[in-house]
């Protein structure tokens, strides 16, 4: 018979974590020991794609390696998280998949709440709050209005809620066979991948589940032209999805392109005809007044920033959204199932 301690261990399926990597020199050590520290009762493995990094990131996880046979490496020369995340998936073993990024910081209880609320809701993808924690004003700004509705409409992942199944979940603790059931990751797809992979699962059968019992502290832009580029790339990238997949937009994601375009309409009308201007100027009060409501208890710096962070989410995703090339979806497969090989 074996060992109690023995037996409840293998009650609990081995818990593979897939990280992609890209100059994480700074993070990878620190991100690596909250996964190694994990209270989860089952087996863990740990396995790092290494991206082209230009930093001392390989010396880093070669290090941790050699330190810990639960970690492993893979290569991903293109860099790209999809692919990585892809060549991670296929180097491991585990019955269940775990997602973490290199600058998300994982609670000890992560792992097991998230196996846990996989099996009680027979889900094929649990996750939970994106809570985004900024150190210099700005970054308070940022993640002051990535946590507030003005800044990221009403998705449970962004500002919380009760549990219950979801369209999209925050990283995600995945079922192998869900994965092996779409494909994995479709790795055209260079943002809003987790996104189209979740629309997939759901559309086979699967379902996705928020738990608010998970929360991941996530470090947000630290300037603005890094915010701005980040969040052009999603406009763009969640506008590819709404064209290769017939039926996925809804009014949240349709809310910055709108803006955009009737605030500059109403900002060249209001030339010949001025009470047009009130548009522009709405939408301007609207995201001080926002912007300061959503702020407060935030140093002065951070309250005078927070608009300015709306500001640019707002107008980088609805110019990105509107500017998308249709080029790119050109290349997609018929049916957008993606593939661990990259097909």
């Amino acid at each position: 018979m074996l060992p109690p301690e023995t037996a409840a261990a293998q009650a609990w399926p081995t818990v593979s974590v897939v990280v992609p990597v890209l100059n994480e020199e700074a993070h990878l050590a620190d991100a690596v020991a909250m996964i190694a520290g994990q209270d989860y009762p089952g087996a863990i493995e740990i396995v790092l794609a290494l991206g082209p990094s230009r930093d001392r990131t390989d010396e880093v996880a070669t290090r941790l390696a050699a330190a810990d046979p639960r970690v492993r490496l893979v290569a991903n020369p293109t860099g790209r998280t999809p692919a990585g995340l892809n060549a991670a998936i296929a180097a491991s073993r585990g019955e269940i998949v775990a997602r973490v990024d290199g600058h998300a910081e994982i609670p000890a209880d992560y792992l097991r709440i998230a196996v846990a609320t996989l099996r009680a809701q027979d889900a094929d993808n649990v996750g939970g709050v994106m809570y985004a924690v900024g150190r210099t004003s700005f970054e308070r700004a940022v993640a002051t209005a990535m946590r507030s509705r003005i800044g990221v409409g009403n998705a449970a992942f962004h500002v919380g809620g009760t549990a219950g199944e979801a369209e999209t979940v925050y990283l995600g603790v995945f079922r192998r066979s869900a994965l092996e059931r779409v494909g994995g990751f479709d790795e055209h797809f260079q943002r809003a991948q987790d996104w189209e992979m979740n629309l997939r699962i759901r559309r086979t059968g699967g379902r996705i589940w928020f738990t608010p019992d998970l929360v991941v502290t996530y470090r947000p832009r630290s300037t603005p032209r890094a915010l701005a580029r980040q969040y052009f790339q999603y406009g763009t990238w969640r506008h590819v999805i709404a064209r290769h997949h017939a039926g996925s937009i809804n009014l949240r994601y349709l809310a910055p392109p709108t803006m955009v375009v009737g605030t500059l309409a109403a900002a060249v009308a209001g030339v010949w005809w001025r009470p047009a201007w009130g548009v522009p100027a709405a939408y301007g009060l609207a995201v001080v007044g926002g912007g300061l409501a959503a702020s407060r208890g935030e140093p002065a710096a951070a309250r005078a920033l927070t608009p300015v962070a709306l500001a640019i989410m707002h107008w980088a995703w609805g110019v990105g959204y509107l500017t998308s090339p249709r080029s790119l979806v050109t290349t997609l497969g018929r049916d957008g199932a993606g593939s661990a090989d990259g097909a």
